[in-house]
């Protein structure tokens, strides 16, 4: 589900700061329940460059209703993605406004972290979590798990830049292999992710942008307005490309400027629907899909237990 409890909100590759960058290449619902993505990019970022230079730029926290359009090329990012903050509801989320022209059919660039595979192949690793990744992981010692409790995964993807990437995950140890095992079969398909990665814990109080597209799974975090764990904080969920497959309940979209996705009929790369290959090979583990709830609609959302 969406990660939502402290504001949380997904951080695009582009605004990885530099000891994250650093410290991931070293390391080589109940239908109630809202749970915001990952996060939005926060006021100082790394950017790589075309050189493989890091670059350290301020960022804008201007509040905005939403971001300007720009002319982009096929799979550029737009250089607003995480900048722009939105007008605040009661709620803590942003205001819901329409989606930039750019974002209407994502297909964005995905930004290395992890050396990229040699080739077509799909690759994963699975072990225990490093100790850079776990501090800086959500994890503290009052989650319901323990490190013991929790896999590190890298994994072999496909991009919507049409080249293949390696991401991260951490999920629980007790359905590693399941994991794995369906992201094999996304990667077989060419299913575009545009981005895998663990989510930071400086990540969950920032303010919304509502342009995160993280697909990731332990976060460790009660449901909104519970004291009751989510079950990503278990690592027992997974959000899939959250912007292509969004969180609608009562005028409430999230992230908010995926507006354009709610036409589930308007068929695009990324979107996951109701009998395809995603679905079922997250059934085929035993998980159920947020797409499937009647109260609200998590499209992005798979758990083992249908919370």
């Amino acid at each position: 589900m969406l990660i939502r409890l402290f504001a949380m909100r997904s951080l695009t590759l582009v605004s990885i700061g530099v000891a994250l960058l650093a410290t991931v290449l070293g390391s080589c619902t109940t239908a109630a329940e809202t749970v915001v993505g990952p996060v939005a990019d926060r006021a100082t970022a790394t950017v790589t460059s075309e050189a493989g230079v890091d670059t350290t730029v301020a960022r804008s926290t201007t509040t905005t209703a939403v971001a300007p359009p720009t002319t982009l090329s096929p799979f550029a990012r737009p250089d607003w993605l995480g900048t722009r903050v939105l007008v605040e509801r009661e709620d803590g989320f942003g205001e819901v406004v329409p989606t930039p022209p750019e974002l209407v059919d994502r297909r964005l660039l995905t930004l290395d972290l992890l050396p990229a595979p040699d080739g077509e192949e799909f690759v994963a690793t699975v072990g225990p979590i490093p100790d850079d990744v776990l501090a800086r992981s959500t994890w503290k010692e009052d989650c319901p798990v323990t490190p013991e409790d929790l896999s590190y995964l890298t994994m072999t993807h496909y991009g919507f830049d049409g080249e293949f990437h390696t991401g991260e995950m951490i999920v629980n140890a007790a359905v590693d292999d399941d994991v794995v095992s369906v992201f094999r079969r996304l990667h077989e398909a060419r299913f575009p992710i545009e981005q895998m990665r663990v989510i930071d814990e400086f990540e969950l109080d920032l303010p919304p942008t509502g342009d995160w597209n993280d697909t990731t799974s332990f976060v460790c975090r009660p449901t909104v307005n519970s004291e009751r764990w989510s079950q990503h904080a278990y690592g027992l969920a997974i959000d899939v490309n959250p912007f292509h497959n969004p969180y609608l309940k009562d005028g409430l979209v999230i992230p908010e400027l995926a507006s354009a996705y709610l036409d589930r009929d308007d068929t695009r790369p990324g979107m996951v629907f109701r009998g395809d290959l995603v679905v079922e090979a997250f059934a085929d583990i035993g998980w159920t899909w947020g797409g499937d709830w009647t109260s609200l609609k998590d499209w992005m959302h798979f758990s083992q237990t249908g919370n």
